[in-house]
């Protein structure tokens, strides 16, 4: 397990710097730039230049990128081009509400899909099973802009239990747990479904397997059966694509967060594109790719630890 755990955590560093170079080449071939967007049509080019020499977007790429990789290693992220404050500043603004709406999210996903999963894995076939099935796949089959906007017409337009969007919240929506309900529902309904599915998937798997069997003929108590036999090895699959969920989550994603007016991650980078605010862009996408790449480091350790026989069949 620990020669694993170092190999697969090199990997990651690997893609991480991997990811570094990417970030920084496709941010550079970006059209434009912050000293072009801050001037108008009418605007001077001996302008434009002077504004990109002190904004120092006349240096080379490779000195820029020198430059910037030298500050992450150093945990200096850069300065904006527009609003002049440090990276960190708007990193840490906006990857606040949504790891607040991730976080949530994902403590109501976790359980709600197992128990799904387990019920309708156990009772396959049965009309639980059925009645689920197709809830979910009409969830699934929903897109998140139509859900959201739903929500929002029958919740907060028609009976007015709940705010439609963030605006007016400022920097106290933590004191605001209406503001998460709408939001939250809205990112459950497609991967609640999604990651129930892999469960009942894997319970079905693991309800034939060899060890279930030996374990029943062994009279081992049901419960003792799901808990330590099966569940183990039936989250497997779940693990995996929560962690595909968390990448999901992190990201910000953009229609949740543009139909309710979220301060988060998704928003402060197109914002930052739309300005070319390359600073921005750069520490906000390597932020949400060095998540991901983390989170399924972890949730290849933890599908490893979960069924650790998947050692000896390499």
């Amino acid at each position: 397990m620990l020669r694993y755990a170092l190999r697969r955590g090199g990997w990651t560093v690997v893609q991480l710097a991997v990811l570094s170079v990417v970030v920084f080449l496709l941010t550079d071939l970006l059209p434009g730039d912050a000293a072009t967007v801050d001037f108008n049509e009418q605007a001077g080019l001996d302008q434009v230049a002077q504004l990109r020499e002190q904004m120092g977007l006349d240096r080379p790429a490779a000195e820029r990128f020198a430059g910037w990789a030298h500050g992450l290693l150093t945990g200096d992220l850069g300065t904006s081009l527009v609003g002049g404050g440090p990276v960190s500043g708007v990193l840490a603004r906006s990857v606040t509400a949504t790891a607040a709406l991730a976080a949530v999210t994902i403590l109501l996903l976790v359980p709600l899909a197992v128990v799904i999963g387990l019920v309708t894995g156990l009772r396959a076939g049965s009309r639980t099973d059925r009645v689920v099935s197709a809830v979910t796949l009409t969830l699934t089959s929903v897109p998140d802009f139509v859900l959201a906007l739903l929500l929002v017409a029958l919740f907060s337009l028609r009976l007015g239990w709940l705010p439609s969007t963030w605006v007016g919240a400022d920097d106290l929506w933590w004191q605001r747990p209406e503001l998460f309900v709408l939001p939250v529902a809205v990112l459950l309904a497609r991967t609640v479904c999604v990651l129930s599915r892999q469960i009942r998937a894997g319970t079905l798997t693991s309800l034939n397997a060899g060890y279930t069997v030996q374990a029943r003929r062994l009279g081992v108590p049901p419960v003792r059966l799901v808990l330590r036999h099966l569940l183990p090895n039936a989250a497997v699959p779940g693990v995996q694509e929560l962690a595909r969920t968390g990448d999901h989550l992190l990201g910000g994603v953009l229609v949740v967060e543009a139909v309710f007016a979220v301060p988060g991650t998704a928003t402060a980078l197109v914002e930052a594109v739309q300005n070319r605010d390359v600073p921005t862009v750069q520490a906000l996408t390597l932020t949400l790719a060095a998540v991901a790449c983390l989170l399924n480091l972890a949730a290849d350790l933890v599908s490893r630890r979960l069924a650790p026989r998947t050692e000896v069949l390499r």
